[in-house]
């Protein structure tokens, strides 16, 4: 069968004089990874991208590599495109869920990675209801860890795989405005979104009810901060619309879900204020009609479903680089 082309992926990429590696590094958050290190991932995800839109998806670069997924809170995209994109490299993965494991038996953290870790996996993407869970976890145990949502604080594969989904579309970040609308106080995409746009040249804008912006916000650099949402999507570039996370909120944070969507929901009429080739983002699932207008959900200028796809090609690019740290990978095709 003769070779379709030989990928380099991506754990080391000539950069000037230095190389670059993220091998055995744990992902926990996009504030320790430096710029170079984010466009690696980046660039590493266009490839595997290639991967997942062929007829045949597996390629043996994990081959022998065993991942778990740990998963304390509910999740379908993340856990789910975690689990194909270790499948797709040749890995071997396992779920692990509180509700069907000895968590629910009173099970600690530790005792449960110690568990795993004795197992001898050479990964674990850990989802917990806790900030700082993930720190915790790679100061416990040796395998890499990769955030995959830590209470309100980071989410770095979703802030990745946003800045993916710009860049593929924008072919540039830097210089971009992007406006971040919502709830941005219990949002941990939020704030890998802030982090890693920041790093990479964006032009954030901020806008949601001030109950649900966490505070001393407007003194952070690079952060604009709006009232009402009509200014932050001004001329826009990209706007990402969070979701209104009721589940970790406390009551009477704004007055009614009707009352929320008439003043700060994206609608046709403030799409309209933005750029004509605006971009419009969402970490799902979507409440519909709460955050979001069905009509720019499903509209030509949203990259939503887009932006699953780019989720798969990010993990894989993660688990790659973190994994193998770079190998020239011959792809039958």
């Amino acid at each position: 069968m003769p070779l379709a082309g030989s990928l380099l992926l991506g754990g080391v990429i000539s950069l000037g004089k230095n190389n670059i590696s993220l091998r055995g590094k744990s992902i926990l958050g996009l504030e320790y990874l430096s710029e170079d290190e984010m466009n690696l991932v980046l660039d590493t995800a266009k490839e595997m991208k290639n991967i997942i839109n062929r007829d045949i998806k597996k390629v043996p670069a994990l081959r022998g590599k065993s991942i778990i997924n740990l998963f304390y809170e509910p999740s379908t995209r993340t856990r789910t495109s975690f689990e194909l994109a270790g499948k797709y490299l040749g890995a071997d993965v396992v779920n692990i869920t509180a509700s069907t494991s000895s968590i629910v038996k009173g099970e600690s953290l530790r005792d449960t990675l110690l568990t795993v870790e004795a197992m001898g996996v050479d990964a674990i993407v850990m989802r917990h209801k806790a900030e700082g869970a993930a720190e915790y976890a790679d100061k416990v145990v040796s395998p890499a860890i990769i955030n995959a949502g830590d209470g309100a604080h980071a989410h770095p594969s979703q802030g990745l795989l946003n800045m993916f989904t710009i860049k593929e579309h924008k072919n540039k970040i830097k210089g971009l405005k992007v406006a971040i609308l919502g709830d941005i106080l219990h949002s941990r995409v939020a704030r890998s979104d802030i982090w890693g746009l920041r790093k990479m040249g964006a032009e954030v804008h901020i806008a949601g009810p001030k109950t649900l912006l966490p505070r001393f916000i407007e003194n952070e650099k690079g952060i604009f901060v709006h009232d009402r949402i009509e200014g932050a999507v001004e001329n826009a570039d990209v706007i990402n619309v969070l979701r209104i996370q009721l589940e970790r909120q406390k009551t009477g944070l704004f007055p009614s879900p009707r009352e929320y969507a008439r003043i700060f929901g994206l609608n046709k009429e403030r799409l309209s204020r933005a750029k004509d080739d605006v971009l419009v983002l969402h970490p799902g699932p979507m409440n519909r009609g709460l955050e979001i207008s069905p009509d720019v959900a499903y509209c030509n200028h949203s990259a939503i479903q887009e932006q699953v796809q780019n989720g798969v090609a990010i993990r894989m690019a993660l688990l790659t680089l973190v994994l193998m740290g770079g190998k020239s990978l011959e792809i039958n095709d």
